[in-house]
């Protein structure tokens, strides 16, 4: 099978969307007021065999937007330290984090011949709206993810194995997962990945997708 046939089963896979892993680390619970802290994105492939698998990480420390709330409750879950040396080398703004992510975003859109992402997120709706609320403060026009729609882990792996905390969803999958390096956005997201590859990978074994697909050209023909 050709590189450009494997690469299109991903767009017949997911309805034209590419499904790209994001997590958030916050400075609280309220996407207008409270700081993006950490964001971390990670690009997914198909194999000729319709095996999805992480493909590119992208990750960045980020500055408080000016006027942000930073609550000292959400330091302490995080661990984040921000007035840590290295943190203030690294960090970038909120503008320059979600350039160079979404850079690489619509590349990989184009590559496997989707009309857009969609955003993967281990209870996403949290980290969507975050996302959307950076987009619209740094008046970004070319959004390359869907504006509401997402694929949520914490549901499906309830699903597929009556777990939704991230690392016992983890280990069901059989992922290893250490409690010691999660609340970092870069870490959670990879296991994020690893943990939605896994599940959508067990239902192509199963013959789920396969099933589903057969059942849908049933149903178009005249």
């Amino acid at each position: 099978m050709s590189e450009a046939i494997a690469c299109g089963l991903m767009a017949q896979r997911f309805r034209s969307y590419l499904p790209v892993v994001v997590d958030l680390e916050t400075g609280g619970f309220n996407s207008e007021h409270n700081a993006i802290l950490e964001i971390a994105a990670v690009t997914l492939t198909m194999d000729a065999e319709g095996n999805l698998t992480p493909e590119s990480t992208y990750a960045f420390h980020v500055e408080p937007f000016a006027g942000a709330s930073v609550e000292q409750s959400a330091l302490d879950f995080t661990g984040i330290k921000l007035d840590d040396p290295l943190r203030r080398q690294v960090a970038v703004s909120e503008a320059e984090a979600l350039g160079e992510i979404f850079r690489p975003v619509r590349k990989s859109i184009k590559a496997h011949g989707c009309t857009r992402a969609i955003l993967v997120g281990h209870n996403s709706a949290f980290d969507h709206g975050f996302l959307n609320a950076a987009v619209n403060r740094c008046g970004i026009k070319r959004n390359p993810f869907h504006p509401f729609s997402s694929f949520d882990t914490a549901s499906l792996a309830g699903l597929m194995y009556g777990q939704t905390v991230l690392a016992r969803a983890c280990r069901a999958a059989g992922i290893e997962f250490s409690n010691s390096e999660a609340h970092s956005a870069r870490y959670d997201t990879e296991r994020t990945a690893e943990l939605f590859c896994a599940m959508v990978n067990r239902y192509k074994e199963i013959g789920g997708w396969a099933q589903a697909q057969r059942e849908q050209g049933m149903e178009e023909k005249p």
